[in-house]
This record gives structure tokens, C-alpha cells and sequence, in this order.
């Protein structure tokens, strides 16, 4: 079939429908920017059909009644409304699910061809729910329905519709009344508004959003009251304990979401239970975490995290494994702390040097077998971190940017011209980062950019556990060392950084600003003018009706 997705930006759950149908389908996107541009790329295209992810407007019956045309809806059949998660969350809902709809002119009323149900796991985050369960169902849900079509089956209702319309939840229903709700309560509110828009409130009389909230376990004071500062995070007191808000942004116009104390400044520090980085031991196998918020890595954590993974080799283990975040293995540099600096080209170049220095220390590592855990996304310099392991594994449903080109043309470093063709060859790497597309975890593999795919976060500790008991382990090591002494005779670690790096200080302090302007853009969410190139195949100089 050719497919056109039609989404108001690229997103997880978009890019995810893109890698998954690509392997079967022909398939474009196009971004919904206005009516009279979503025609015209209906008109040029031609789909059999049209499918919807992530829309923010209706779209025009001169589309839906002509194409086939398919509504992602991140709730139970019968649910309607642009809040279904928000009010899943809040309500405390046991169930919830994922309905493929035809597109009609009632916003979520049309014709239902399939959908699914799952359980709502408890003190689940709102976008964290959206990358896992909604969009694990909602490919199910779409390959289920594209086969409905082709064999020209037509929708159907359920029998028993469980679900009711919801209006747009607005802050008064967010509000966290700080005399009244427990340390619980205020965790649902904050997770039921993750990512956006966050849980309006003020702080030291300042209005801001607030976003993640993490249960204290031994801090207690009076309710909202600042008790402590950590890794950017603050601390405050509530009914019963007290909780941790790792982001804020201020209420207004061109307002970036930033570490909290970047936001409010303080300098209460604590030894408290929260912590980004930590460490593990199981026997022979090492594990360590980086949880960073939307995986993005600043100057700071870079150089924590470094210290945690130099400390984390004077233990004696035979394996190490990165495990990185539960949302996001790490989208490398920090691009929100960068915008907020005072010179963000000076930010850059701290923060890409110090992403550089832990690597170099992954890749140094030759006394251990190192591993890279990818339960989440990765993108641009992240991916390239985890290459710097000896063996990369990835959950089945993550998806993968291994580029840096959509970021204003951005070279990159992180050791990528060494790691990648390493890896896949110099021609498979120039084509993946020339392409600018994402991949899952299925093409990952058949390239060779990863190694194994799991299915469970118990089978990383399994996997680990076989590495270390392996009978070549020894051999392995050895390999290991003398493969990167060869590769280091042919050229020196060095001057990949330094060929790397000559190039990011033009991106960083050259006469183009396309790098400082793609950022300007990505961190103040300023709307697509276009299409980009390589995402709407036709619009394509070479399109002739087919791809």
C-alpha cells in the first residue's frame, strides 16, 4: 500500500508507525501545517491510505471522504477527547487502551476498526505510558487494520462501548492543593501532566510549571517548604513526606522547561534517596543507571556519570552494563540547558567535550566486557555512546535517530566516524547519517548496528550473566585489546576527536547559525514551516507516483 502519515509533528508514536510500516508499505509523511499544504500532498501522493498519529486540528472532508483515512486515538473505544491519558492517570483508571478510528467530522466519533486494551500500570508517567504501552498497541492495532482494509473489510463497532467523552483537563483540575494532598495525590497530578502542559503552581512566588515528581523517603517538613536540592532537582515538603520536582518552567511566553534550580536558584544540597546515577552488582555483572530526564545528558552529568563509571571499574566485575534510563537510553547533549546559557555556542563546546570524555572512557575500557542496555530511545550522540560498548542490546520497541544532520546540519562527535563504520562499514554509515531517519530495532540488527534485541528487562540480567560465565570470556578480552591497540596504529582515538571536534566549532561558533537556529526551533517548539525533504518522499524531485 502507499501510506501517507499525516501528523502535526514527527513524534515517538509517529516515527515508530514510519518504522514499522516502511518494511511492508510505501510510505511518506507529511506534516499537518494547513489545510491547503495536507491537500496538496494528498493530491501529489495519491495514498491508499492516510493515517493520523499525532494531529492537533480536524482534518478537511475533502481528505476523509476521499481516502481512507485513520485516527490514532490513545483511549478505550467510545472515549473522546484530546485528554484521554491525562484523565486515565488522574482517574486512576485500571484499564485503558488504543482505537484505530476512520476520520469523519466529529473528533474521535468515526467508525471503529480495531483497538485494544491493556492494564494501566500504577505511577505511570504521562509520556512514558504514550512511548510504551499506547504506542506498542497502536502498531498492533494499525497492522491489524491495514490488513482489514486490503482484504476490503469494513469497520465495525464493538458491542459494548465502555468509554464517554472527556473535556480538555485544564490546571484547575490539575492543581495540587498542598494542605490537602498526599505526597501520592501530587505524584498522579504531576504524572497525569507530563511533558505538557505540567502542573501550573508557584514556587518562592514565582508561577511555574511543575514536571516529574519523585516520592521523598526520608526528607519531612512543612508542606512546600524547599527541604533540599539535588542533580538540579527540589524538594519539597508535603502532608505526609515530601517530594522531589526535577523540572520547572516558568509560566509566559518563550519560556524554557530547565532542571529546576536552573529556574529557581538554591543551594540546599542533600544526601538524599534521589539520585539520576546509580549503581548496581550481581555477582560477576555491574549495572549501571542514568536515568536523565527526556535522556538529554549537560555538561554536569556528563562528568557525574563519568565519575560514577571510573568508580564502577574498581569493583571486580567481568561485565558492565549501561542501562541507561527507562524512557530513554540518552539523546546525548543537553540542547534546553545550551538554549538557557549565557553564551549556548560556549555550552556547546563544554557539553560536547564532556559527552566525549565519557566515551573515550567506554572505549578505554579493555580490563571488563562492557555493555550498552537500551530500554528506551536514543538519539543523535546517545546512540553513539551506546556503540562505544562491546555489545549494544535494545528493546524490541525502542526507536533510533543515529544522526545529527536535522539538528541544523550538526556534524557530531562522539567518537561517530570512528564508532559507526566500525561497526557497519564507512558506506552504511555515510548512507544512515546522510538519511536522517529513525530505525527500530529489527533494522538496527540486520545492519549491525546492534547486537541483540530483548523482549523483558529480565533478560538483560540473564543475558549478562551468561556473558560473564562465558567460556571464551578470556579470549573475548583479549580481542577486545588487541583489536583497539590495531585500530589505534591505523589512527589514534585522538584524532578522531580532533578531526570531529574541528568541525562542531564551525557548527558551534561559524559564520552558519542553521545549528543555533534548529535549536532556537526544537526548544521553544516552534512549528515546521515545511515538511523537511527527507521525511515527505513526495515532494521529492524524482517522485513519479511510486517509491
Amino acid at each position: 500500500m502507499k501510506i501517507l502519515i499525516l501528523c502535526h509533528s514527527f513524534n515517538s508514536l509517529s516515527q515508530r508507525v514510519f518504522v514499522e510500516l516502511k518494511k511492508d508499505h510505501q510510505v511518506s509523511v507529511e506534516l499537518d501545517i494547513n489545510e491547503s499544504i495536507t491537500e496538496s500532498a494528498v493530491n501529489i501522493f495519491n495514498p491508499d491510505v492516510i493515517i493520523a498519529p499525532f494531529l492537533k486540528r480536524k482534518i478537511s472532508a475533502s481528505i476523509w471522504r476521499n481516502y481512507p483515512t485513520l485516527i490514532v486515538h490513545p483511549g478505550i473505544p467510545g472515549d473522546k477527547g484530546p485528554s484521554s491519558l491525562d484523565w486515565a492517570i488522574l482517574n486512576e483508571e485500571k484499564v485503558w487502551g488504543v482505537t484505530i478510528l476512520s476520520a469523519n467530522g466529529e473528533y474521535d466519533g468515526g467508525e471503529i476498526w480495531d483497538f485494544e486494551i491493556f492494564d494501566l500500570p500504577k505511577n505511570i508517567r504521562k509520556s512514558s505510558l504514550y512511548r510504551k504501552q499506547v504506542t506498542d498497541a497502536a502498531i498492533r492495532c494499525l497492522k491489524t487494520t491495514l490488513l482489514a482494509i486490503a482484504k476490503g473489510e469494513k469497520p465495525i463497532s464493538p458491542e459494548e462501548i465502555k468509554g464517554q467523552y472527556h473535556p480538555p483537563m485544564k490546571q484547575i483540575n490539575r492543581a495540587i492543593n498542598w494542605e490537602k494532598d498526599s505526597t501520592n495525590t501530587i505524584i498522579k497530578k504531576l504524572n497525569a501532566s507530563d511533558s505538557r502542559p505540567g502542573v501550573l503552581d508557584t514556587i518562592n512566588d514565582i508561577p511555574v510549571y511543575l514536571f516529574h515528581g519523585i516520592k521523598e523517603q526520608k526528607l519531612k517538613g512543612k508542606t512546600k517548604e524547599i527541604l533540599a536540592t539535588r542533580n538540579g532537582a527540589i524538594c519539597l515538603g508535603t502532608t505526609d513526606a515530601a517530594i522531589w520536582i526535577t523540572h520547572l518552567k516558568k509560566k509566559g511566553k518563550l519560556t524554557l522547561k530547565l532542571p529546576a534550580t536552573d529556574v529557581i536558584p538554591l543551594t540546599k544540597e542533600s544526601t538524599s534517596t534521589y539520585q539520576e546515577i546509580y549503581y548496581e552488582q550481581v555477582q560477576d555483572v555491574g549495572y549501571l543507571y542514568f536515568n536523565f530526564y527526556n535522556g538529554a545528558m549537560s555538561t554536569d552529568q556528563c562528568q557525574r556519570l563519568l565519575e560514577v563509571y571510573k568508580k564502577a571499574l574498581t569493583y571486580p566485575t567481568k561485565v558492565l552494563v549501561l542501562m541507561g534510563g527507562s524512557d530513554f537510553w540518552s539523546n546525548g547533549i543537553h540542547l534546553h540547558k545550551i538554549e538557557n546559557a549565557a553564551s549556548p555556542a560556549e555550552e556547546s563546546w563544554q557539553n560536547i567535550n564532556a559527552m566525549n570524555d565519557l566515551v573515550e572512557a567506554i572505549i578505554g575500557t579493555t580490563d571488563r566486557l562492557t555493555v550498552s542496555a537500551m530500554r528506551g530511545n536514543a538519539g543523535a550522540g546517545g546512540v553513539f555512546m551506546a556503540l562505544a560498548t562491546d555489545y549494544v542490546w535494545a528493546y524490541k520497541g525502542i526507536i533510533l535517530n543515529p544522526h545529527y544532520k536535522s539538528m541544523g546540519n550538526l556534524f557530531g562527535s562522539e567518537y561517530w566516524t570512528y564508532l559507526l563504520p566500525r561497526r557497519i562499514g564507512k558506506l552504511r554509515a555515510k548512507e544512515i547519517t546522510d538519511r536522517k531517519l529513525p530505525m527500530g530495532s529489527s533494522e538496527a540488527l540486520h545492519l549491525g548496528l546492534i547486537d541483540k534485541i530483548f523482549e523483558a528487562e529480565e533478560e538483560i540480567k540473564s543475558f549478562a550473566f551468561n556473558l560473564s560465565l562465558d567460556e571464551f570470556y578470556g579470549k573475548k578480552l583479549h580481542y577486545k585489546d588487541q583489536g583497539l591497540t590495531q585500530d589505534q596504529l591505523k589512527k589514534p582515538l585522538k584524532q578522531y576527536r580532533v578531526e570531529e571536534l574541528d568541525k562542531m566549532r564551525l557548527n558551534f561558533f561559524g559564520f552558519d547559525p542553521s545549528y543555533h537556529v534548529a535549536r532556537y526551533n526544537f526548544t521553544y517548539n516552534v512549528p515546521h514551516s515545511r515538511t523537511p525533504k527527507h521525511l515527505a518522499v513526495h515532494r521529492g524531485l524524482n517522485y513519479k507516483g511510486s517509491l
